[in-house]
């Protein structure tokens, strides 16, 4: 314990002294929600003319179970979501110290590499969120209005705030194994650009899952993808019913377990048929 804490305590540190453009970057990255508000605006807009009763305006609209206030809302719940589960460079980095032979050191040295990953990456979280707080804070003040019910009750924060915790590990996990098949391929980025354009459409960061028809829906929810974004967000705007929520919860534990176990034999395999030459 006294190791892994050096190591996460070393790893934090050295990211709050050359990270900070934290926050600046993170508010930049809300600008392209003012696009999204004015594209929805214009669809709930179009949609309540053609479709919605006399005398009536946009707020009765509803796409896939979504007003236009919730529409907006979800997007900046997401980009809470994507925070936590994004590892930017993780697959890539694991394959290039692999095909660079950087391994060797994980085999001679008592330092598993799956855990010193995941304590950099836990530090890289906890040095985000740190400093871009207060842009999160700035930009969820300014838009306070799009969410229509208020916060959630605590049972429903304790549940979000699991299902953030829950998808930063199963994000790490799976690009981890992804990036183990490095023992296997010379190089893994083609197979790394389809993970994340699968990842980007089925995880709920570009729209609601919601608005996908039932049986594409149906197969969807299937998949581990949605645990990434759209199940956090879905969460906090109270669109899980109370009774299905705690088997939610355990689908989504059940799909970390299964990452785990993967990357851990996928890396366990990998150091059995890896060879490494040289001084």
């Amino acid at each position: 314990m006294s190791l892994w804490w050096t190591i996460l305590q070393t790893a934090l540190e050295e990211r709050l002294v050359y990270r900070g453009d934290f926050a600046l970057g993170t508010l930049m990255r809300f600008l392209p929600i003012i696009t999204q508000i004015f594209l929805w605006y214009a669809i709930f807009d179009s949609i309540g003319t053609v479709e919605a009763k006399p005398g009536s305006d946009i707020k009765a609209v509803q796409i896939g179970g979504f007003g236009f206030r919730e529409m907006v809302a979800y997007y900046l719940v997401t980009m809470i979501a994507r925070a936590f589960s994004s590892m930017p460079g993780l697959a890539s980095g694991i394959a290039l110290q692999i095909r660079d032979g950087e391994i060797k050191r994980y085999l001679i040295q008592p330092i598993d590499l799956i855990g010193f990953l995941l304590l950099n990456r836990i530090a890289h979280k906890l040095a985000y969120y740190a400093v871009a707080i207060a842009p999160f804070a700035f930009v969820f003040f300014l838009c306070r209005h799009y969410f229509v019910d208020g916060w959630p009750p605590p049972h429903v924060l304790v549940a979000f705030t699991a299902s953030l915790v829950m998808g930063f590990l199963i994000g790490f996990f799976l690009e981890a194994a992804i990036g183990m098949i490095g023992f296997w391929f010379l190089e893994v980025s083609s197979l790394l650009f389809v993970y994340m354009l699968f990842s980007f459409f089925l995880s709920g960061h570009m729209f609601p899952l919601s608005l996908l028809p039932d049986g594409i829906e149906t197969f969807v929810n299937f998949l581990p993808f949605k645990y990434l974004a759209y199940f956090p967000a879905a969460i906090f705007l109270g669109k899980i019913p109370a009774e299905d929520l705690p088997l939610e919860m355990a689908i989504e534990a059940l799909w970390l377990a299964f990452f785990i176990i993967v990357c851990r034999i996928a890396y366990a395999r990998g150091v059995n048929r890896y060879s490494g030459y040289g001084g």
